[in-house]
């Protein structure tokens, strides 16, 4: 199909979101799918659909960013957050800033303050979740999941931590309150500095080798100088020392002083 590079300039002064910085093949076969959905025939006819269309825009959007997440994604590397990373960052400070960028609907941050609640009381836990797409952000702050998304969570956080209700499971309040969420764009806003924790998972994977490079070198700068970055499965970082970044355990990086 034809348009592409134009769609693309389209949708950034649009949205704000650089297509260009995707991989091309991977991203023009997620659109292209979502065009032939909606039987429209080209970029071009699509691209004034989404301009006219508040139900389509904001399909394209939640198809766009990709909003796959469960609680404990990959348990094996939750236990090492507990038994080594955490405890290691709480050597230094009682309080510790995180940052749970690219947090879709809100399993990871809210994973995290019940993961905390080892260590500290709730109060003393504070949570910066972002992500792109202020459908998925809403969803986070509803709270509410199904039984399949919560399958790898501890059982006493499921019994301590959630409300059945009708078949769903609602977070509590007490867990919701020490989460803040705010849209945020990781190819172009500032990102949050001093961090001692930054969780970016199973997003990296999207983006060209360029804009990685371009993102690992911010996401350096966010740390301090204690700082530990996490990533996802698939995504362990080749040659992290070219971001001054070194691997502690698989999957976690810290911030080289």
């Amino acid at each position: 199909m034809e348009g592409y590079p134009l769609f693309i300039q389209k949708i950034y002064k649009k949205t704000g979101i650089d297509l260009a910085s995707y991989k091309e093949r991977q991203m023009k076969r997620r659109i292209e799918s979502l065009i032939a959905r909606n039987h429209y025939d080209s970029y071009d006819d699509y691209f004034n659909a989404l301009c006219n269309d508040g139900k389509l825009y904001e399909e394209f959007i939640n198809y766009l960013t990709i909003n796959v997440s469960e609680f404990y994604r990959n348990p094996q590397q939750w236990e090492v957050l507990e038994e080594d990373v955490l405890p290691t960052l709480l050597k230094h400070k009682k309080r510790i800033k995180i940052w749970s960028a690219a947090c879709s609907t809100g399993e990871e941050p809210y994973s995290l303050v019940m993961l905390l609640t080892k260590f500290m009381s709730l109060q003393d836990i504070s949570i910066l979740a972002t992500d792109i797409d202020l459908g998925a952000i809403a969803k986070a702050k509803e709270g509410i999941y199904t039984a399949k998304s919560i399958e790898n969570l501890p059982k006493d956080f499921v019994s301590n931590y959630f409300q059945l209700v009708d078949g769903k499971y609602h977070i509590k309040d007490s867990i919701k309150k020490q989460v803040t969420f705010q849209k945020h764009n990781l190819l172009e806003d500032p990102y949050p500095p001093d961090c001692d924790l930054i969780i970016c998972r199973n997003v990296m994977i999207y983006f060209t080798e360029e804009t990685k490079a371009k993102m690992y070198h911010k996401f350096y700068e966010s740390l301090n100088d204690h700082g530990i970055f996490f990533v996802g499965s698939t995504e362990q970082i080749i040659l992290p020392n070219r971001y001054k970044l070194t691997p502690t355990k698989t999957f976690f990086y810290k911030k080289m002083t």
